[in-house]
């Protein structure tokens, strides 16, 4: 008698387990985070298993170079990002025993960034007018103990603003906290 108890519980407890590591691999249904580094708000809406829709509103940062000064500058500009993401290796890392919540995964994603005018400026640069960017990226996230998140995404896009058109590598790393349940 005691034997079939003891398989009963350990059959239940292992199907918990189970069925607890299969749920895990599901992207959060709503997530939001406060970035540190570049302040900003960014809220994350799950649709399935492996797909959301990113939004995040932040302060940018750029750098560039005149060659005419011999100086460079660094400006800054407040911007939108959205990004339709699919994570594609929740499974593999749930199955390694590494954490899924809170959308610890890669991704790979479709963005469109709109930069606002700068905020900042120098004279000998011009001025840095509003810009939209639309770019394939890569990226990946991971949310560690105490909801500290960090995520780091890399691609290349086009960049449209009202004089040009041209290529606009991407890359964008964040810091900062999840907030919520």
């Amino acid at each position: 008698m005691k034997k079939i108890i003891c398989s009963l519980f350990l059959s239940a407890l292992l199907i918990n387990v189970v069925q607890a590591q299969e749920g895990s691999t599901s992207v959060e249904k709503n997530q939001f985070k406060i970035n540190l580094l570049f302040p900003g708000f960014v809220y994350e809406h799950g649709f399935n298993t492996k797909n959301t829709l990113y939004s995040e509103v932040s302060l940018g940062a750029g750098y560039r170079y005149n060659s005419y000064y011999d100086e460079s500058n660094v400006y800054f500009f407040p911007m939108i990002n959205e990004q339709f993401r699919h994570y594609y290796n929740l499974e593999k890392r749930a199955a390694k025993g590494k954490k899924t919540a809170r959308n610890s995964g890669n991704f790979l994603a479709l963005s469109g960034y709109y930069n606002f005018q700068s905020i900042s400026s120098n004279e000998k640069y011009g001025e840095y007018p509003s810009s939209f960017t639309l770019a394939p990226v890569w990226g990946l996230q991971r949310t560690y103990k105490g909801r500290l998140n960090l995520e780091l995404t890399f691609g290349a896009g086009v960049n449209f603003d009202k004089y040009d058109t041209e290529f606009a590598p991407i890359a964008n790393f964040t810091l900062g906290w999840v907030i919520g349940k």
